[in-house]
């Protein structure tokens, strides 16, 4: 049986400094005109489907997933940076998806009633930093390029910085793998009932595809004229402060793998005006760990200050509202 002895350990003066690292990103956001603080250029938005699965174990079904059902999606495929660059560029990816029709109370304040769950990931199991103070270290010192081992020496010291350099050029390396054959990590924590755990997105396929040279999004949209795309969203369990820290984003989870739902990107075609609506619809939409339910709520340092950042960037760039069911998209 996983552990429920977890925890979160929040600092007393934790929401002052959140304010200002959402200010640090409130500025970046203002100055980069790319709409998003971070993750600014969209590779793809797609309709997909999100099933919840049977045959898993009592102690996974929990929440959203206590209970078999196929529910409508919207995925967002995306660049980690603030600014839009080619893909060719070194660059954290991500997955964005929002699942709708999800019922119980969220966590949100007045958004109680919402019916979206989001599901975020990275390429990567862990951030290459320890927590939100480290995270907006490294954010300042990547606005200049070329004093960036300097700027962040010193501010984290010379052994630390080095650890964050090292890891972080590990996960922006150029994709030699397609968005379909990509695993990505929440690579943070959210409550799942009594437990914890990470979330992790498993290509169904297990062969590898190799990218081609170009834009990632094109290449997934070429695929997806052919066929469908098939993710499994696994779980990993919180075993022990230690082994599964809940504060340290630096630490990957080792825990075991468990599947509890497929996500299914349909086949379709992103460059008829039905595929342009739901891009356009895409990348106007809010994708927030926050939009949760809250018996699935994130936890941990990184994920309090995410509750700060991303509702400030979704006001500043006039982001739609949830939707309160899944939008009918023109032929």
């Amino acid at each position: 049986m996983p552990a429920t002895d977890w925890k979160e350990d929040i600092a007393d003066n934790e929401a002052e400094r959140f304010a200002y690292y959402t200010s640090v990103l409130s500025a970046i956001q203002a100055k980069a005109q790319a709409g998003r603080a971070l993750h600014a250029k969209g590779n793809l938005g797609v309709e997909a489907d999100f099933e919840v699965l049977g045959d898993i174990p009592a102690d996974a079904k929990q929440g959203m997933f206590a209970v078999a059902k196929k529910y409508p999606a919207l995925v967002r495929f995306s660049n980690g940076a603030s600014a839009k660059r080619a893909d060719q560029k070194p660059d954290i990816r991500g997955i964005a998806v929002k699942v709708i029709g999800v019922d119980g109370d969220k966590v949100i304040p007045g958004m109680e009633a919402a019916v979206t769950q989001d599901l975020l990931g990275i390429r990567s199991p862990t951030t290459p930093v320890k927590n939100a103070e480290e995270f907006i270290k490294l954010i300042l010192a990547v606005q200049t390029p070329a004093l960036l081992p300097f700027k962040l020496i010193g501010s984290l010291g010379f052994a630390r910085a080095l650890h964050v350099i090292r890891t972080a050029l590990a996960g922006f390396k150029i994709p030699t793998a397609a968005l379909a054959s990509t695993a990505y990590y929440s690579a943070l924590p959210s409550q799942y009932g009594p437990f914890a755990v990470q979330y992790v997105w498993r290509p169904v396929d297990g062969h590898v595809l190799a990218t081609k040279k170009g834009e990632l999004g094109e290449e997934l949209a070429a695929r997806l004229r052919e066929s469908a795309v098939m993710y499994d969203l696994c779980v990993k369990f919180f075993i022990d402060s230690k082994v599964t820290p809940i504060e340290d984003a630096s630490v990957e989870w080792k825990s075991e793998l468990i599947s509890v739902a497929r996500l299914t990107i349909k086949k379709q075609d992103v460059d008829s005006p039905r595929g342009k609506a739901i891009t356009a619809y895409v990348e106007k939409a809010a994708f927030d760990p926050w939009h949760a339910r809250k018996d699935m709520k994130p936890l941990g340092n990184m994920m309090r200050a995410r509750n700060h950042a991303y509702r400030a960037s979704t006001q500043a760039r006039g982001a739609a509202p949830e939707p309160t069911d899944m939008p009918t998209f023109s032929a």
